[in-house]
């Protein structure tokens, strides 16, 4: 199996049949989560959602995301433990049932980006004070910041995420001062370490969105996904500075690749869009892998499709995942 699998092979969901035998279920825009009592199970599907809505699928988008995400969570649990038990599947995870905070926490490095919470989105508009920081006149698109800033936003279940400024976190009691403080500073840890792991990967970790939650004994854990092509923005490093002397984008090995691709077509967001085209995927999917192996130092070993006959195996075979049909164990 090769990674340019077409669209029609891709992994679009579990069954609802395979989930009523083993828990209740919830679609997420790209995620299939089961409730296991006391865990849960996450499966990444190849379902691609962007302008907060679901445009189509990439192959192996699942599989790279959540064995990504894994690496990542332990080369940084030295900082802070993630939710994770186990991942008995490409596009599985087992993960502890934890109380998410509120918040996204993006960590910015540069003056970019092509959504409505984006920094240059809102600078390009005219605005100076964003997230409760004040930007100087006379930036250029994909600037550098001076340091690293966090961008809070509120999560939507419907429409757009806000902004938030970190001071209005805590004064809208979205989290507490003291918590806050821990959040802030682990997430500008996590960016720290993300940024030198990249750079040795030959690449710019530009920015990224860390979810938080509370585990057992109140401990703050590292949720969802981590320094993705998904959740992050991720370019190039050699040649960045030449593009931006040359008035180019950068080189993305992420869904920005997607969301630039939709711009130039004239969608913004507003509206239906139109399908994600299976040259565009096949483009997403090149990205995704590209960034995998820079980071991994390891080729994508490509799992097998139709992915849900394995998905459904590897469920099965996890005792605490077995349930008879009136909910007995």
């Amino acid at each position: 199996m090769t990674v340019a699998a077409s669209q029609d092979r891709a992994f679009a969901g579990i069954s609802d049949e395979l989930a009523a035998e083993l828990g209740p279920l919830r679609r997420g825009k790209v995620r299939d989560v089961i409730d296991l009592d006391d865990r849960l199970a996450l499966v990444a599907t190849d379902r691609l959602s962007a302008f907060d809505r679901v445009l189509g699928l990439v192959p192996f988008r699942g599989q790279i995301l959540n064995q990504l995400s894994a690496w990542w969570f332990e080369l940084l649990g030295d900082i802070v433990p993630s939710h994770v038990v186990a991942v008995p599947d490409p596009n599985v995870a087992i993960v502890r049932k934890c109380r998410p905070l509120p918040v996204e926490v993006v960590v910015r490095s540069r003056l970019t980006g092509s959504t409505s919470t984006s920094l240059w989105t809102m600078y390009e508009a005219g605005e100076r004070r964003i997230y409760g920081i004040d930007f100087p006149d006379g930036m250029a698109k994909n600037d550098p910041l001076p340091r690293p800033v966090i961008t809070p936003t509120t999560k939507a279940h419907t429409g757009h995420d806000q902004p938030l400024s970190e001071a209005a976190v805590v004064s809208g009691g979205w989290v507490g001062a003291e918590r806050w403080g821990e959040v802030r500073s682990v997430a500008l840890a996590l960016f720290e370490r993300g940024t030198r792991v990249a750079g040795d990967a030959g690449l710019v970790l530009v920015d990224t969105k860390y979810e938080f939650g509370i585990g057992p004994g109140g401990r703050l854990t590292l949720i969802d996904e981590v320094h993705t092509p998904d959740s992050s923005r991720l370019w190039r490093l050699a040649t960045v500075e030449s593009r931006r002397r040359g008035g180019l984008e950068p080189e993305s090995l992420d869904k920005e690749i997607v969301r630039l691709a939709y711009a130039a077509g004239g969608y913004r967001g507003e509206g239906s869009p139109e399908p994600l085209t299976p040259a565009l995927a096949a483009e997403t999917t090149g990205a995704y892998r590209q960034a995998f192996e820079a980071l991994t130092g390891a080729p994508l070993q490509p799992a097998a499709y139709p992915a849900e006959t394995r998905i459904e195996a590897a469920l099965r075979a996890m005792p605490h995942a077995r349930r008879a049909g009136n909910g007995a164990r």
